[in-house]
């Protein structure tokens, strides 16, 4: 019996941009998905999918599931027709838009099977796999989020090639409130989206895109400096660029005004958009249960996590 892990993810500056090869920062969090791979009898692969999820999520990604786990098992070079695999999904990190829960389970699944087929892949090699399997999701992804699913911590992420994957340091960590709009988003369509707005209008894309490159080198030195009152005011400023790529939606946008009405020092969308979660920067364990109150009161569910 094999097993691995990946962690959940919060996008905390530019999602979407990144795809651009513009520099974004991403944080994990203390959720993980977890995948158990073991024989079974019978021929090829299945998957027992026991993560808590959001309604109608883990039905509407079944194919793309599908599609990420036979990429996998091909790049990891394992024949099922000769080594029946079942793959069982758990962990406490919540199947949803947003918080990285596709590259969760991409990266435990690739441990897992590393694991029990004494594969020996190395971080690097399991970012890969998992990266293979997010092109079942999102068709072209960026790797932020399977990168932050097998590393980690805080990162500062440039797409490229090679990528560019820097470690970041917090003085301390810092408390933020998840909240998840119930919304199964399609990060493929989401991203389509803005490849064709950006095609269509590429001077209004154009500047939108160097204010976010721009925006992503400030809030490094304000994470950096433990500027918070600063790091709130980007986040606010990134979300405003969000809508303007249109990739938020009423939900997100009542969610994150609500967090800054409860004095949040900053809330955005995080992740693919059109749905799914948002993140609000929320120093102390009492701005973040206040926060996370208010969401809940609304009928919203939230995490209370840090991140750094």
């Amino acid at each position: 019996m094999g097993k691995g892990s990946g962690f959940g993810k919060v996008i905390l500056f530019n999602e979407h941009f990144t795809v651009y090869n513009i520099p974004s920062i991403v944080s994990a969090i203390n959720r993980v998905t977890t995948a158990t791979a073991e024989p079974f009898e019978g021929t090829g692969w299945i998957i027992d999918d026991q993560r808590k999820a959001t309604p109608g999520y883990k039905e509407e990604k079944l194919e793309q599931q599908k599609d990420s786990t036979e990429r996998i098992l091909k790049v990891a070079g394992i024949d099922t027709t000769r080594n029946p695999i079942k793959i069982i999904l758990e962990g406490d990190l919540v199947a949803a838009s947003g918080i990285g829960a596709s590259a969760a389970s991409c990266t435990a699944i690739a441990r897992a099977l590393s694991d029990e087929f004494n594969l020996g892949l190395s971080d690097d090699r399991i970012n890969e796999l998992a990266y293979e399997g997010e092109k079942g999701y999102h068709g072209t992804p960026s790797g932020i989020d399977n990168t932050a699913a097998t590393y980690g911590g805080l990162i500062w992420f440039v797409r490229g090639t090679p990528n560019v994957i820097e470690r970041m340091k917090l003085e301390r960590p810092i408390e933020i409130v998840v909240g998840n709009t119930g919304l199964v988003a399609d990060t493929k369509a989401a991203v389509a989206g803005v490849r064709e707005r950006k095609e269509k209008y590429p001077e209004k894309y154009g500047k939108i895109f160097k204010e976010a490159e721009d925006l992503a080198h400030e809030a490094r030195k304000a994470l950096e400096s433990y500027d918070l009152k600063s790091v709130g005011r980007l986040m606010d400023e990134n979300h405003k660029l969000l809508q303007e790529i249109e990739v938020s939606c009423k939900e997100l946008d009542f969610l994150v005004s609500l967090a800054r009405e409860q004095g949040a020092l900053g809330a955005k969308m995080t992740g693919g958009g059109l749905g799914g979660n948002m993140v609000a920067l929320t120093p102390g364990d009492d701005l973040q249960e206040k926060v996370a109150r208010a969401m809940e009161k609304e009928g919203f569910e939230v995490l209370r996590t840090r991140i750094g």
